[in-house]
């Protein structure tokens, strides 16, 4: 029973990987994306909700949602138009997080991502990112998301810099 939140965190790293063969937005690729994100939020719930947390099922679960927006990205930003501007903040992002890992790599010898409540928005904005995007067009859609991002990528950056050991579970920079 244990194991149900990493099979489920595993299943989302598979689900990603599908996405490398659905057409970009098309129903196919619709329903993987909605069964990894529900993966998502039920691998997390169930590890809390029946005390089956543990750290490698937090290193599993960063790396899956590292596959999941990655492989997303990758499949995504090519069938739709982003202006050059987006595509560089998304670069700059995707260095803040890179440095990140760096530092926490070589000072706690792990993978230092963090579920801070930032991160968790973010996730969830990506994951909502369709919806937003018919909802505010897709200039004040990549804005906000990438706002939000960006405060969420220096906030994790600058918790592994001061943090004197990796708490994966820190809620955020003023939050212990």
């Amino acid at each position: 029973m244990g194991h149900i939140p990493n099979a489920l965190t595993v299943a989302r790293i598979v689900g990603s990987v599908l996405l490398l063969w659905a057409k970009p937005l098309s129903p196919e690729f619709m329903l993987i994306y909605l069964f990894c994100g529900v993966t998502d939020v039920l691998d997390g719930f169930i590890a809390r909700r029946f005390r089956f947390a543990s750290s490698f099922g937090a290193t599993l679960d960063s790396v899956a949602d590292c596959c999941f927006i990655l492989i997303t990205l990758f499949r995504v930003i090519p069938v739709i138009y982003l202006p050059m501007w987006c595509l560089f903040w998304i670069g700059g992002i995707t260095l803040i997080k890179g440095c990140s890992l760096f530092i926490g790599l070589m000072k706690y010898r792990a993978l230092a991502f963090l579920h801070t409540y930032l991160n968790k928005v973010t996730g969830g904005m990506l994951f909502a990112f369709p919806i937003l995007y018919l909802a505010l067009g897709m200039e004040l859609s990549v804005v906000l998301l990438c706002v939000v991002a960006s405060i969420a990528a220096i906030e994790e950056l600058t918790i592994n810099i001061v943090q004197k050991d990796l708490k994966r579970n820190r809620k955020g920079f003023f939050c212990k």
